[in-house]
């Protein structure tokens, strides 16, 4: 029996408490969002392509799915960091955690600029706000 008193050895959550993402989970999630985000996109039409200094880029969903997962699995590593070096503190570093993922956020909403049309602009926005979304709430405390 575990010390909150659920044989099941899942922490009990207080009635009308939602259940948080398992932390495993949280790539698989902003993974998904980016590319229905992408799918959405190209089902209106929208041709994603970013331009990179001189050179023109198409975006597929191949990349949005491997950009969403690299920045879920580094976001959780920078999430442990968080929570090591506030251990001890009230809320485990959790408006620090929130703090620096709207500061990175904000910082990436930079790239998306860069889209070759105001269509572009919007679809790599969304796919920013989606990921960034799931990985902030994700892997909260």
């Amino acid at each position: 029996m575990t010390t909150s008193g659920n044989v099941t050895g899942r922490r009990a959550t207080p009635a009308g408490t939602p259940r948080r993402l398992p932390r495993g989970a949280v790539p698989v999630v902003a993974a998904v969002a980016a590319a229905a985000v992408w799918w959405v996109g190209d089902a209106t039409g929208v041709t994603l392509a970013a331009r990179s200094g001189a050179a023109t880029r198409t975006v597929g969903v191949v990349d949005v799915v491997v950009a969403a997962v690299v920045v879920a699995l580094l976001g959780w590593a920078v999430r442990a960091l968080v929570a090591r070096s506030r251990r001890g503190r009230p809320g485990n570093g959790e408006r620090a955690w929130f703090v620096l993922c709207g500061v990175v956020l904000l910082v990436s909403l930079l790239g998306p600029l860069g889209g070759t049309t105001p269509g572009a602009v919007a679809v790599l926005l969304a796919e920013h706000v989606a990921v960034g979304a799931v990985v902030a709430l994700g892997l909260r405390r």
